[in-house]
């Protein structure tokens, strides 16, 4: 295996705000629909902000069962729901453990199981800390279930940077497919760090929205009147496969993830390039290594948060890279911030885009209106499209980015 290794799309699993499966969560997402409501999460001395997010639609405990669930952390639950979906509809692949990869992407981690047993220790002792806080609490322990539970002795990886994390995890997968270290990956990432800590600080960067209104309406990305993001929950887990494993076993492909490009700005930690350098050499490489022009992308899933930096620099970076009027979706409108899982629940939601020639719509835009400085062709509405590839974009603090394009089997 090599550089022209094609790696296929075989399975999807996802847990979203907008559904707990992937059909549930595309057809919420063509019907305009949000996912984002209030939580009953206040902060000291503090009101709306707090209490808006896009929460998962149904618990992923009660998915897994008491037993399982009481041993993993809610982001470690969401991964491994996602993933029990995505190994389904890829047909419960046969393929030597050996040659199995987990690469499971976060931002944060075990956060929750943080939290609740250090207010455990802080309340009652050293007694009371559960013996499983490490498992879940760390990073990887996503990565890790999801490596025992199906076998993958290929490798536990658990990329770590924030918002581009589950796609980079994707990226990744690809990668070992290609230098011929695995046949099959399943591959994604997973969040779940609607806490007041979490909440607070990014109020204190001033990245979240302070919308009142209805909470449906506050995340507005590419908006006129955008004020930053509504953070979110989930997962997003892909089945990866070399075409020729697929194709050995009779497998159904969804799409081809064609090309992948993964830069770093190396600029600040927090806010993208100027330039935005690092985003389009990220778009670039990705249309290099799947050997198509710009002209060969039917739409951009931009990663638009809602920020008044980040949203002009993404769009100045596809209008540099594809031109003005480049039509363009932005699924956190319904969703909101996925965060470490963003990057995978969006690349799934582009490869059915992909699969059913179908620009999703992006929400909140019909009042108040694209701002002027935005030089893209925004989706309102669903829409029907020839040129079938689509391309993913995930940037992160850091300035982390990462590009993954899709085409149809």
């Amino acid at each position: 295996m090599g550089l022209n290794t094609e790696v296929v799309v075989t399975g999807l699993g996802a847990m979203t705000p907008l559904g707990t499966d992937v059909a549930t969560t595309w057809s919420s997402l063509l019907t305009g629909e949000s996912g984002v409501r209030r939580t009953g999460l206040h902060l000291k001395g503090e009101d709306s902000p707090a209490a808006i997010a896009g929460l998962m639609a149904g618990d992923p405990a009660e998915m897994l069962g008491p037993i399982a669930a009481k041993r993993l952390d809610r982001s470690q639950q969401a991964a491994m729901a996602a993933a029990a979906e995505a190994w389904a509809d890829a047909g419960y692949p046969e393929v030597d453990g050996d040659r199995l990869v987990s690469s499971i992407g976060t931002g944060i981690g075990g956060i929750r199981s943080l939290l609740k047993e250090n207010g455990a220790l802080e309340l009652a002792g050293t007694r009371r800390v559960s013996p499983r806080t490490v498992p879940m609490l760390m990073p990887n322990a996503a990565a890790a279930a999801i490596s025992i539970e199906y076998g993958a002795r290929g490798g536990a990886y658990t990329p770590v940077s924030a918002c581009s994390s589950g796609a980079e995890a994707i990226a990744l997968g690809a990668r070992l497919i290609r230098a011929g270290e695995a046949d099959v990956v399943i591959a994604g990432g997973t969040e779940a760090a609607i806490t007041p800590i979490t909440v607070a600080g990014f109020m204190q960067a001033r990245s979240l929205s302070t919308y009142a209104g209805d909470p449906a309406d506050a995340s507005r990305p590419f908006a006129v009147d955008r004020d930053g993001f509504v953070l979110g929950e989930g997962a997003g887990i892909v089945v990866l496969e070399s075409a020729a494993h697929a194709a050995a076993r009779g497998a159904r492909v969804r799409a081809v993830l064609a090309g992948a490009g993964v830069t770093s700005d190396a600029h600040h930690m927090t806010a993208p390039a100027p330039d935005g350098r690092g985003q389009t050499a990220a778009m670039r490489k990705a249309l290099r290594q799947a050997g198509v022009g710009p002209e060969a992308i039917g739409h951009i899933n931009a990663h638009a948060t809602g920020t008044a930096v980040g949203d002009i620099s993404e769009a100045r970076a596809i209008v540099d890279v594809f031109g003005a009027g480049t039509v363009t979706t932005a699924p956190k409108a319904s969703m909101g911030h996925l965060f470490g899982a963003a990057g995978a629940v969006e690349a799934l939601l582009t490869i059915l885009s992909v699969e059913h020639g179908v620009v999703p719509p992006t929400r909140n835009l019909t009042t108040s209106g694209l701002d002027p400085l935005m030089e893209l062709d925004v989706a309102t509405t669903r829409r029907d499209t020839s040129l079938r590839a689509a391309l993913s974009n995930s940037f992160g603090f850091g300035g982390q980015n990462v590009s993954l394009l899709f085409t149809p089997a």
